[in-house]
């Protein structure tokens, strides 16, 4: 086993949205794992938006600790243990990321046990929308679905739930004509609107001139408020992000305001919830089974980019933040 190992620390507080150089590789001895901890070789971590937030210190009604500079960075990873109370050579899911070697807590790490064809789609982030299309804005047979940021992690696993869920029409929003042709090609949507193309309230009149019936909202902003105008009388929202917010130059992660014609949710009956997976504890393990069983079947993909090797880790976030990643990002070490 080597001595050392590398990782990625915020080097700085970003000014506006995250630059590479914000962020720097050291070199490290390799920790030693303490009592009741283990020692891990990390294989693949997931590169998530929400780091945006933490990096900007907005963390007010986060589970999750600010990053400050000269903190390692964090997320979601697997990783075979090495040494420790567990058996090594077993495959664990963990949140300690961005590094070559971890020492989480063995009680904090989850033995994968092949619940999932490929070990790599426990870092798939399903569960939210799945969650979502099943307890907050129910999909029923026939319904009319919009998914906004439906080429990002979220969106791209959501579309593909709601069409197994009983979606007649599915209806995406992204920001590049090449990845609103693969939501089309590779992933069944019906339709998409271009963010920056035209308005999008213009945009969903010609997309869905019947209406909408259920929106899985990450993004909000001018989508949200479009979605708004364009849904049906009954029509569920279930809010699982707000990219507008947390991916703004001008913001720092923590906020996302948007315009809703209060009017229209009044008269048309509109329900909007967010949806957080601590209110719903039974929705992981729900998901994990069904998500298993369509990636078997074949009636699902996990759509993601891979960032080959931590000496690219700086550039991930940044090259996330600027859409040029389809699905989710993960960095395979």
């Amino acid at each position: 086993m080597n001595a050392t190992h590398r990782l990625v620390r915020l080097a700085r507080r970003p000014s506006g949205l995250p630059a590479p150089e914000d962020f720097t590789l050291v070199r490290g001895p390799v920790p030693r794992p303490e009592v009741g901890q283990v020692l891990v070789r990390n294989t693949h971590f997931l590169v998530f938006p929400g780091l945006r937030t933490l990096i900007g210190g907005e963390t007010r009604d986060v589970p999750l600790p600010p990053l400050h500079p000269g903190d390692t960075l964090f997320g979601p990873a697997i990783g075979e243990v090495v040494d420790g109370p567990l058996k090594k050579g077993q495959l664990v899911l963990h949140l300690q990321g961005w590094r070559e070697y971890a020492t989480p807590v063995a009680a904090e790490c989850r033995p994968l046990e092949g619940i999932l064809p490929d070990p790599v789609a426990h870092l798939a982030q399903g569960s939210a929308a799945y969650g979502a299309l099943t307890r907050l804005a129910e999909v029923h047979e026939g319904d009319t679905v919009f998914v906004t940021g439906a080429a990002g992690a979220v969106g791209t696993l959501a579309g593909q739930i709601a069409r197994l869920l009983g979606a007649a029409r599915l209806v995406g929003s992204t920001g590049s004509p090449d990845k609103a042709l693969r939501l089309e090609r590779e992933l069944g949507y019906d339709a998409t609107v271009l963010r920056g193309a035209a308005p999008i309230a213009s945009q969903l009149a010609e997309a869905v001139p019947d209406g909408i019936d259920v929106v899985l909202d990450t993004v909000g902003g001018e989508q949200l408020t479009a979605a708004v105008h364009a849904a049906n009388r009954g029509a569920r929202f279930a809010l699982v992000g707000a990219l507008d917010g947390q991916l703004s130059p001008d913001r720092a992660g923590g906020s996302a305001p948007a315009v809703l014609d209060t009017y229209r949710l009044l008269t048309r009956g509109i329900t909007i919830a967010g949806y957080s997976g601590v209110d719903h504890p039974d929705v992981e393990e729900e998901w994990e089974a069904r998500f298993g069983d369509w990636l078997r079947a074949g009636d699902i993909r996990f759509p993601y980019t891979t960032v080959h090797g931590i000496g690219r880790a700086p550039e991930a976030l940044p090259e996330l933040i600027a859409g040029r990643s389809f699905g989710a990002t993960i960095v395979e070490l």
